[in-house]
């Protein structure tokens, strides 16, 4: 696994692509490997062990081609998995996601930060841990947002219908006084535009892809594993439509890349 190895990206869905192209950015040089897991989302609705059976077969999917990191995209498979992957890897460069509460701690002027999250992500201990740890002079007002990521699934960022979802999301967390709003989900960064079409201009959002992507750089120049070559073209996996990922994609990343089938298919 030397410097221009791969990069493994991992995620329940697409929601993922928002933390690809933080590290697209911040790594111009490195090959991307991607897989979206989109025959058994959402992973809020399954077992933490269905969904660290998922991570492993991914895991070792990408270490079948090389990848000289592993980033988990998810902060449900995140909380479910990354534990037992550091065990399994212990010298394998691994990222997971964690919401925002530090930053959104320090952010605040109101005292009130919300979360707009899955449901899954709001009751895991690591996010009540997260809280204890940095949000013991804030209030929280945590806000689950069931049916956003099926729609981002689908390609929809701005349709009446998903205006109508967030609207009734984010209502609650402006009339607590929030005034910073952290993105708990990798999805949700792409709707950025939207939120900041019907929020005010006070109010702060915030996510962790560039934080993931800062880590995964430091971790990688800690083993001088940093590509300076011109990268492959990104490639991309998907458990669910080919078709449809290819249809979408260009929605949700600037670059080119190339679609193929994840054929580890289980029945949930």
């Amino acid at each position: 696994m030397g410097k221009g190895a791969p990069i493994g990206v991992f995620d329940s869905g697409v929601g993922g692509l928002s933390v690809l192209d933080e590290i697209q950015r911040l790594l111009p040089h490195e090959s991307l490997l991607y897989v979206a897991d989109c025959g058994h989302i959402p992973y809020g609705e399954k077992s933490p062990a269905f969904i660290l059976e998922r991570s492993r077969l991914v895991a070792e999917f990408f270490r079948e081609r090389g990848a000289k990191a592993f980033v988990i995209a998810c902060n449900t498979a995140t909380v479910a998995a990354v534990a037992d992957l550091r065990q399994d890897y212990p010298d394998w460069p691994l990222v997971g996601m964690e919401p925002a509460v530090k930053p959104a701690a320090a952010a605040t002027r109101s005292g009130v930060v919300g979360v707009l999250a899955t449901t899954g992500t709001l009751q895991s201990a690591k996010f009540a841990a997260l809280l204890d740890r940095f949000a013991t002079d804030v209030r929280v007002i945590t806000q689950p947002c069931p049916g956003l990521v099926e729609l981002i699934e689908t390609g929809d960022l701005a349709s009446p219908a998903l205006h109508t979802l967030l609207q009734g999301y984010v209502e609650p967390l402006l009339s607590a006084g929030c005034d910073t709003i952290i993105l708990g989900c990798t999805h949700y960064p792409f709707l950025k535009p939207l939120l900041e079409q019907m929020l005010p201009p006070s109010i702060t959002l915030i996510d962790t892809g560039a934080a993931v992507a800062r880590q995964l750089k430091r971790l990688l120049s800690e083993r001088d594993l940093i590509g300076t070559g011109s990268p492959e073209q990104a490639q991309f996996w998907t458990s669910g439509d080919v078709d449809h990922l290819r249809n979408i994609l260009p929605m949700l990343w600037k670059y080119p890349g190339v679609v193929s089938s994840f054929g580890f298919v289980k029945n949930s």
